[in-house]
């Protein structure tokens, strides 16, 4: 399957949110009402899903997660806040600027691009007053700044993988030699093994090394 690859979502509007990228959030993936996978990162909205570091290494568990039924995303934008802390914080911003619409508040929690989507969603008018922000309000908001919903669609697919994950199960490997412990002067390398890794150049160096081993050691037994 691919693995290391964006993700496609339901929601339309994320098309509005391209090429936003976000810093220090926290993502987590539930199915069934239950927490599946949670990461700490960076992502990127593309349009139509999600892209980045957190997304690329979660993308096989994603991907498994799939195969089973629907499953939800949901981003933390504030992960170092919890809700009460968070909720003081808007009090705070909406008292400093009780004549601001609070369109003109939030750039200083979010990013600016992301601020029509999130009024959208919890329905508040962006031209409405710091000092008119009901505790509702700040409830839906507070709600959304933790707990925003993405619906998983599906994996982008091979086309923009970076790796496949699957392949011949390592237990039918031999680790000192790459060979096949089932078919004698059979070598693996690469992606060919059930083998993948988060990014970062891990699975660069699993190619290297099993590769070289393998060759070595193909070079010896046919010698």
């Amino acid at each position: 399957q691919p693995a290391l690859t964006p993700i496609l979502v339901k929601e339309p509007w994320v098309k509005e949110l391209e090429g936003l990228s976000l810093k220090n959030v926290s993502i987590s993936v539930y199915q069934d009402n239950k927490k599946k996978d949670e990461r700490f990162g960076e992502a990127l909205f593309t349009d139509s899903g999600l892209s980045g570091p957190i997304i690329l290494d979660m993308s096989k568990s994603i991907g498994n997660l799939l195969a089973l039924g629907q499953a939800k995303l949901f981003i933390d934008f504030k992960p170092a806040l919890d809700f009460n802390v968070l909720d003081k914080r808007l009090l705070r911003d909406f008292e400093e600027n009780r004549n601001k619409a609070i369109k003109n508040i939030l750039p200083g929690l979010l990013p600016r691009k992301l601020i029509p989507v999130i009024m959208s969603l919890a329905q508040i008018d962006p031209e409405k007053k710091g000092n008119s922000i009901t505790k509702d309000d700040r409830k839906r908001l507070r709600l959304l700044l933790k707990e925003f919903p993405l619906t998983i669609k599906s994996l982008l697919g091979f086309n923009k993988a970076i790796i496949t994950a699957g392949g011949i199960p390592l237990k039918e490997i031999d680790p000192k030699t790459m060979r096949s412990r089932i078919i004698r002067n059979l070598f693996f390398a690469g992606e060919i093994i059930d083998l993948d890794g988060p990014t970062g150049g891990y699975n660069l160096q699993v190619c290297w090394s099993t590769g070289y081993l393998a060759g070595e050691q193909a070079a010896r037994a046919g010698g």
